[in-house]
């Protein structure tokens, strides 16, 4: 009973437009419509085939004195029919790629315009700590931070409120309901200690921002790093110091207790994916060398392939996966060699890191050089609550005193 109605509005569309020319048409999510045909499941009778006919139609239908100019978005631009963007139909392609520094202070600055702020929020600062957000996570960060200032009654956002709200966007939600064991605690104070420390130590990561042993999200711990500079291109000596911080919580709780646990999960699957792409995909392998393996899958209901092959033979299968192996285990074996020559360090970090639960980039620079943490802003905070509290009491009382001279 549907059939047919994409295809008319489509023409309707046009229709429309000629009308009121000169005009412009805009189509958002236009690879619903416009994605590869000749999937070989169903024939050119489906709605999404009839619905992308009739655009083709209409578009090659445009006349030299036809004023429409026709603009379209997706975020697939892969997945587009080849009919859809030869010259005469969508014939430029403006990519918007994720905002660099400049851009994610320009879109915090108008997503803050109506906000109160305190006059300790650092735009540039706030800009460069959020890597890889793009204008709705930005957004998100900043109503977060609202959120947070309005429940503590403030009258205006400070900085330490996007600060939480970057912790809970970036790093997921703070679970405060979830209680962990103190073998657990102690178990994921070593963990991130070992992502830490081996950050700290090794010259080329990213520095640490913040090691938490709060559970956030899916995580009993995280450790986030911001690079200095935006990146574009990733050397291959980047690469293996980045497998190395990711191994290093494995190697932490192998190195302290001689266990290993299922915590490490994540860190192993993304280690190796880099591994493999490394050798199939960036040519970063002295034994492969700068040749790219294996063909990517092609999803059938984007209209590819149903089957892939493999480009490869069996013998050069197992040594890739040898060579995958070989990079994973030494960037192990590096990480535990590294804790070992600098296992003071790491009990003191895991220390401090079950005394606080939160360290941030200055407390782990402290820590390396031996000193404590002293969190002094909180114990005053508390002490000025406890001296108003004591006041309260103490005028209350006189009160009560006079009251009963009075009787």
């Amino acid at each position: 009973m549907f059939v047919g109605v994409g295809a008319s509005r489509v023409r309707d569309l046009f229709e429309q437009g000629k009308k009121n020319a000169p005009s412009i048409i805009f189509i958002d999510e236009i690879d619903a419509v416009g994605r590869h045909r000749g999937a070989g499941l169903g024939g050119g009778h489906d709605e999404r085939e009839q619905t992308l006919n009739a655009l083709l139609v209409e578009m090659d239908g445009f006349e030299s004195t036809t004023n429409i100019i026709l603009l379209a978005a997706t975020n697939r631009p892969d997945v587009l029919d080849s009919a859809l963007l030869r010259p005469g139909r969508f014939d430029r392609q403006v990519v918007v790629d994720i905002p660099d520094l400049r851009g994610r202070k320009g879109i915090l600055k108008v997503h803050t315009n109506d906000i109160p702020l305190d006059k300790n929020v650092d735009m540039e600062v706030l800009a460069k700590g959020t890597p890889g957000l793009v204008g709705a996570d930005l957004e998100n960060l900043v109503n977060e931070a609202s959120l947070l200032a309005a429940r503590d009654g403030k009258s205006k956002v400070s900085m330490e409120d996007f600060e939480a709200a970057k912790d809970k966007v970036m790093m997921g939600v703070e679970r405060k309901s979830m209680i962990l064991s103190d073998e657990e605690k102690e178990l994921t104070a070593y963990h991130e200690s070992g992502h830490a420390l081996v950050a700290k130590l090794l010259p080329k990561a990213d520095p640490v921002h913040k090691v938490s042993i709060i559970p956030r999200g899916r995580a009993l711990g995280v450790t986030a790093q911001l690079p200095v500079d935006e990146r574009h291109n990733y050397s291959q000596s980047y690469i293996n110091t980045r497998l190395r911080v990711l191994l290093g919580g494995r190697a932490a709780e192998q190195l302290i207790f001689n266990e290993l646990t299922t915590g490490a999960g994540n860190d192993i699957e993304v280690a190796t994916e880099m591994g493999r792409k490394m050798v199939c995909e960036w040519g970063m392998s002295d034994l492969m060398g700068p040749l790219t393996f294996g063909k990517k899958d092609e999803e059938i209901f984007l209209g590819k392939e149903i089957a892939t092959n493999r480009d490869y033979s069996e013998t050069t299968a197992r040594k890739i996966d040898e060579e995958v192996s070989r990079i994973i285990r030494e960037a192990e074996e590096e990480a535990l060699a590294l804790l070992k020559k600098n296992e003071k360090s790491l009990h003191r970090v895991a220390k401090e890191l079950l005394k606080h639960e939160t360290i941030d980039g200055d407390d782990l620079d402290k820590i390396m050089a031996g000193k404590t943490l002293r969190r002094r802003r909180a114990k005053r905070a508390n002490g000025a609550k406890e001296g108003k509290t004591k006041k309260a009491a103490n005028v209350t009382s006189k009160k009560k005193k006079m009251a009963e001279k009075s009787a």
